[in-house]
């Protein structure tokens, strides 16, 4: 991808070396949700790899070379139909200001234009913020077995004990 402009923040692609840059935010970005095990799993889902080899696929927002938000984001190499939103995140003094949207609407024309049609993504279950923007993107949380504040809940989608909502969007 070239790099594009949103408002005065640069959008380009990940490299290798982002991957330490947005481990570095999660905490600060995510404030104490879920408590230092929360820490830990966010930090695990981002390894290198994602910043190696998904590039093309993935966003990284920037004002004055200062990270704004991020998106990895991958074609499914299984199911051909579809795409997946892997993790994304906006500073707290970017939330509202578009740039989520701006990132997840870079992502289904990218999705688009390789053949999709399916966008999935998940979130943990207590994360009621991230579950009210999925929603209102266009997003639908598929029927779980258990709930979780009247959301709909994967039982340990992610492991024993690590529940998730699990969305999807035609697109």
């Amino acid at each position: 991808m070239s790099e594009i402009e949103f408002r005065d923040m640069r959008i380009r692609s990940p490299h290798a070396d982002d991957q330490a840059r947005v481990l570095r935010v999660l905490d600060h970005w995510w404030g104490e949700f879920e408590g230092s095990a929360g820490s830990v799993q966010r930090a695990l889902l981002l390894p290198r790899l994602f910043f190696q080899h998904f590039t093309t696929s993935s966003f990284i927002a920037e004002r004055d070379a200062t990270m704004t938000g991020f998106l990895i984001g991958f074609l499914s190499q299984s199911t051909p139909e579809e795409s997946y939103i892997h993790f994304v995140g906006v500073a707290p003094e970017e939330q509202g200001s578009g740039l989520g949207r701006f990132l997840y609407e870079r992502f289904f024309e990218y999705s688009r234009a390789h053949g999709r049609s399916v966008v999935r993504a998940i979130t943990s279950a207590g994360n009621s913020g991230s579950y009210a923007f999925h929603t209102r993107m266009g997003f639908t949380a598929e029927p779980g077995p258990a709930e979780f504040e009247g959301r709909p809940v994967q039982p340990d989608y992610d492991g024993p004990g690590l529940d998730r909502v699990s969305f999807v969007r035609r697109i």
